[in-house]
């Protein structure tokens, strides 16, 4: 095993889709059903590591030329499910949000104007052959995203230590994540009628709408497992607690939902902080 391959890189968490091989028409569908039978299927931390590898050369690669014939596969009750990379795709989505996250002299440093330019002028070209393109996986930096948890149940939650060390996941069908999105959103705009949290909600709601649905539903903290020691971790239950002030908003126990909130938000909030002492 080389250096590159050992390092372990945080520090971001993962929302997923896994579709049925049936969702994906042909020639892709054969593709992915040959691919899910390899005995060498690549893992997060080799697609994080590939995905690094183009910001090396000078200068950086900004959007992989070519677009990953890789992806994440789970079985679901006995069905090969696939979640496909789509790095290209991710990659020039990212690249759109990054004038705000850092500080134009930091930006222009990493990614220089004139490949940023070309990697937009591209993107505008792939998109008028591909409108309705969309990523199967979402990453949040530093943080897992509210919103996120409210696909999820507490009984869902999977804490294990793997060949990659710690995993703390969630994972649910499609079917239930969709419907506690519309409750999720019911409540809110009931109790708050509107706001950031709802908007994000609305958002993650239309994106999951895209696929089939039988798919699988993912939360993977990723590389947010290495920013807390393990007892943490353990005692980690997110998504129990933005249920709970689900609950509470729906009982209008406003007092009992703020409590639920800052114990997520003094959770998150040390995590966070991490990312600026970093």
């Amino acid at each position: 095993m080389t250096l590159a391959s050992s390092v372990i890189v945080p520090y971001a968490a993962y929302l997923r889709v896994y579709e049925p091989l049936a969702a994906f028409p042909e020639p892709e569908r054969s593709h992915w059903a040959r691919y899910a039978k390899r005995d060498d299927l690549p893992g997060a931390q080799d697609e994080l590591r590939r995905s690094l590898a183009d910001l090396l050369p000078v200068p950086p690669v900004a959007v992989p030329v070519h677009e990953s014939a890789d992806a994440f596969v789970a079985l679901v009750d006995g069905v090969t499910c696939v979640c496909p990379w789509r790095t290209r795709l991710r990659g020039w989505m990212a690249l759109e949000e990054l004038p705000e996250r850092l500080p134009g002299p930091l930006l222009d440093a990493a990614l220089p104007p004139v490949v940023r330019r070309q990697a937009v002028a591209d993107f505008e070209r792939w998109l008028e052959r591909n409108p309705d393109a969309r990523p199967w996986i979402r990453s949040a930096t530093w943080h897992v995203p509210v919103r996120w948890f409210v696909l999820f149940g507490d009984e869902e939650r999977e804490f294990t230590k793997g060949d990659d060390g710690l995993i703390l996941r969630y994972r649910t069908p499609m079917v239930q994540a969709r419907r506690r999105v519309a409750r999720g959103l019911k409540v809110l705009k009931e109790a708050l009628g509107e706001g950031p949290l709802i908007d994000g909600l609305v958002d993650v709601g239309r994106w999951l709408e895209e696929f089939h649905p039988r798919s699988l539903v993912e939360l993977d903290y990723g590389g947010l497992v290495h920013t807390l020691p393990a007892g943490q971790l353990e005692d980690d239950h997110s998504a129990a607690d933005v249920a709970e002030g689900l609950a509470a908003l729906r009982d209008g126990d406003g007092e009992r939902a703020g409590v639920a909130y800052e114990r997520l938000t003094d959770r998150w909030s040390v995590i966070r902080g991490r990312q600026s002492a970093s």
